[in-house]
């Protein structure tokens, strides 16, 4: 038993399991804070606690998997993934207070499940996949049919998750996955300023000619964004969460309130600092850390992010490095939107601070994504060398 767990631990990247665990560490320690002033959420630290450990088993059975024998039954990946969120329209989807239908409710299991969540991980498998096989195998990644095929692929599970659930923030996160994966995948950057020059003309004519002048203008999703500009647009609304979000950034000053101890974070008034244990943990940090506790968060998710990038710099083969650039990708779109979501420069779009934000499916994902990682840098070594590779 001795001897099979530290062969499980020789083989799995310590350096990033050790950052992962701080890092969820010290999120479990910022949820405690931001659910003391509620009795029904203040076992979610606890909560947080059973899917950490459960995540670092996956973490451990995820890195002993090689991922191009997997990548062979990538139908069954594709079509258990599409059936995994259509299970959304069943009796078993559960909608958020946004209206949005997110989430699985399992009998048994302490917490919903989130299958867009999960549904990233073979996203990422997948479109590594197709990135290799169109280079070695078809006319490269740059060409028309390639990018088609490709978009198509980005179109299918964005629409899929957009049309079953309604989460516009969940596909977002796809395409900024998309992005890099087929940037670091090699191809040509005339398509990224072609077709990105493209949307940008498309959202500014829409923006200023045709939104104002439809319903659609004042929808929620829309008045998200014009909240961005106006400031005062809608403050006790639309622009409530983020208006209460840098007040409790800005109160916490250098070294904050202290912990337990911050005036928004510790409220039981409705109108203080809303979903702080999950989107707005970044800001319940910085009311009772300060800015020394943001530094400290943003550090250690920029060293997962480049651990990734580095593993992936290092891989054998160049399925497993978009593997990990995929993941570190993941992790970078979802902290820069979540942060920047805290500082009032970008859309509430629920998307969670990875590691950090409550939530059993995010933490899970986390993880298994890790996992991934360690999988691949198990193998950027000789094999006579990887039994020896810590």
């Amino acid at each position: 038993m001795i001897s099979t767990l530290w062969g499980l631990m020789k083989k799995a990247d310590l350096v990033l399991l050790g950052l992962c665990v701080a890092a969820s560490l010290y999120g479990v320690a910022l949820i405690f804070s931001a659910t003391r002033y509620d009795n029904g959420l203040h076992n979610d630290f606890l909560k947080q606690l059973a899917a950490m450990a459960l995540g670092l088993v996956c973490y451990f059975i995820v890195t002993q998997l090689d991922l191009n024998l997997i990548l062979t039954k990538w139908k069954w990946l594709l079509g258990l993934s599409i059936l995994f969120i259509l299970l959304l329209r069943t009796p078993l989807g559960v909608a958020d207070d946004t209206g949005n239908r997110s989430w699985l409710h399992i009998p048994g299991i302490p917490f919903n499940l989130q299958p867009a969540e999960f549904v990233k991980l073979v996203f990422i498998l997948l479109l590594a996949r197709q990135l290799v096989w169109l280079r070695e195998e078809r006319h490269g990644v740059s060409s028309l049919p390639s990018v088609a095929f490709l978009g198509g692929h980005l179109m299918l599970m964005g629409a899929l998750i957009f049309a079953v659930s309604g989460d516009l923030g969940m596909v977002t996160v796809y395409c900024l996955i998309f992005l890099v994966m087929t940037w670091a995948g090699g191809v040509n950057k005339w398509w990224f300023i072609t077709v990105g020059g493209g949307l940008i003309a498309g959202a500014v004519v829409l923006w200023n000619f045709v939104l104002p002048n439809t319903g659609l203008w004042d929808d929620y999703r829309i008045m998200r964004f014009r909240v961005l500009f106006d400031h005062d647009l809608d403050p006790l609304d639309k622009g409530w969460h983020q208006t209460r979000s840098l007040l409790a950034i800005g109160s916490g000053q250098i070294t904050g309130q202290g912990y337990l101890n911050g005036t928004q974070t510790q409220s039981t008034n409705s109108s203080a600092l809303p979903a702080r244990h999950t989107d707005f943990i970044f800001s319940a940090c910085g009311e009772e850390l300060g800015l020394i506790g943001c530094c400290a968060v943003l550090l250690l998710l920029a060293a997962i992010i480049l651990r990734c990038f580095y593993v992936g710099l290092r891989a054998e083969n160049g399925f497993s490095a978009l593997v990990a650039m995929g993941v570190g990708g993941m992790l970078l779109a979802q902290t820069a939107l979540n942060v920047g979501m805290c500082l009032y420069v970008a859309p509430v779009i629920g998307i969670t601070l990875p590691f950090f934000s409550y939530g059993g499916s995010s933490i899970l994902t986390m993880y298994l994504a890790a996992g991934l990682v360690s999988s691949v840098n198990s193998r950027t070594l000789p094999s006579w060398l990887q039994d020896r590779a810590w």
